[in-house]
C-alpha cells in the first residue's frame, strides 16, 4: 500500500512512525512545510517531522512546497502513484487536483464536527470539554468538513495541559491511521452535521493576556496556551500557576496572600496562585522573588 504522508509537527511524526513500522505500508514521500526562521536569531529550522525522517529513514524523499496549488507539485504527487494520501497537521488545505489523485485521509485532533480548524486541542481545553479525541476523515475541499471514517476518544483530566493532550492524541492518531487504512474498503463513512460544528481559530499572541475575570477560565488559558503563546499579566509572563478556588469574589489582580511558595492573586470570580514568572527581557524566576523585588505586599495590584 503506497502512502504519501503530509504533516509538519511532532503530532504528525508519531503517525508517520506507525506507518513506517508497519509492513503493510510503503511511505514513498513526505510533504511538509518549508523550513522557517525561529527564535531571536531567526535560525532557519526544519519541521520536526523532517528532522526525524532525515535521521531515521534518509532514503524517503521529502518535499517542502510553499503551496500545493502549483501544477509541478501536483504532477509530482501524481507521478508517485499513491494508494492513499495521509494528512495530519500539515498546515495547508489540499486542492481538488490533489484530492482526485487518491483517497485523502486526515487525522484531525478533535471529535468532529466540533473544533474544525487550526487549534482544536487548545479549544477543547479552553471550553472545558470533558473529552477530546482524534477523527479519521475522508478529506474534501472544505476545512475539516469531510465524511467521518473513525473516532478515538480521550478523557481530558482537570489539570491536563495542551502538550500532554497533544502527546496522548498523537498515539491515538497513529493507531487510528493504521486501523483506518487497513479497513478502508469496509468502512461506511458518516457525513458530518454542520449544525453541530464549531470552528477553532488560529491562536494569536494577544489571546494569552489574562483578564482575571474568572479564575477557572484563566487557568484553562494557562493549560491551553503552553508552550505558545503562554499567558501574561500585562507584560509579565506567567510560567507556572495553580487554580486556588472558583467561587470567591475579589478585586481583579489584587494580591490576596504571599507565602514561601508564591502569591495568590484575585480574580473577579475565584483566585489563582502564581508560582513562577518571567519579566520582560529577564530569566524565569520564582514569583516570590519577583514580588520581593517589586516590593509588592498583600492588597497591592499586580497588573
Amino acid at each position: 500500500m503506497k502512502i504519501i504522508f503530509m504533516g509538519t509537527p511532532d503530532f504528525a511524526t508519531e503517525i508517520l512512525k506507525a506507518l513506517l513500522e508497519d509492513q503493510a505500508f510503503e511511505v514513498v514521500a513526505l510533504f511538509t512545510q518549508p523550513d522557517k526562521p525561529v527564535g531571536r536569531k531567526q535560525i532557519l529550522t526544519p519541521p520536526h517531522i523532517k528532522t526525524f525522517l532525515q535521521k531515521e529513514y534518509p532514503h524517503i524523499r521529502i518535499f517542502q512546497p510553499n503551496t500545493l496549488k502549483d501544477k509541478d507539485t501536483q504532477k509530482k504527487i501524481l507521478s508517485l502513484k499513491p494508494d492513499f494520501i495521509v494528512v495530519a497537521a500539515y498546515g495547508q488545505i489540499l486542492p481538488k487536483e490533489i484530492l482526485d489523485i487518491a483517497p485523502c485521509i486526515n487525522l484531525h485532533a478533535s471529535l468532529l464536527p466540533k473544533y474544525r480548524g487550526a487549534s482544536p486541542i487548545q479549544s477543547a481545553i479552553l471550553n472545558g470539554e470533558s473529552y477530546s479525541g482524534v477523527t479519521a476523515m475522508a478529506m474534501d475541499e472544505g476545512l475539516d468538513t469531510g465524511d467521518i471514517l473513525a473516532y478515538s476518544y480521550v478523557k481530558i483530566e482537570d489539570d491536563m495541559n495542551a502538550p500532554k493532550l497533544f502527546e496522548i492524541l498523537s498515539y491515538h492518531a497513529a493507531h487510528l491511521a493504521v486501523k483506518t487504512l487497513k479497513n478502508f474498503s469496509s468502512i461506511a463513512p458518516i457525513k458530518q452535521l454542520d449544525a453541530h460544528s464549531l470552528l477553532s481559530k488560529k491562536i494569536k499572541k494577544s489571546d494569552g493576556v489574562l483578564k482575571m475575570n474568572d479564575a477557572k477560565d484563566d487557568f484553562a488559558k494557562f493549560r491551553a496556551f503552553l508552550p505558545w503563546p503562554g499567558v501574561m499579566i500585562g507584560t509579565l509572563k506567567i510560567k507556572q500557576m495553580r487554580l486556588v478556588d472558583t467561587k470567591s469574589e475579589n478585586e481583579p489582580f489584587k494580591i490576596l496572600c504571599i507565602d514561601n511558595e508564591g502569591v495568590i492573586v484575585g480574580c473577579k470570580k475565584g483566585s489563582i496562585k502564581i508560582l513562577k514568572v518571567q519579566p520582560p527581557s529577564k530569566k524565569q524566576m520564582g514569583a516570590l522573588d519577583y514580588i520581593r523585588g517589586k516590593r509588592f505586599k498583600v492588597g497591592d495590584i499586580i497588573s
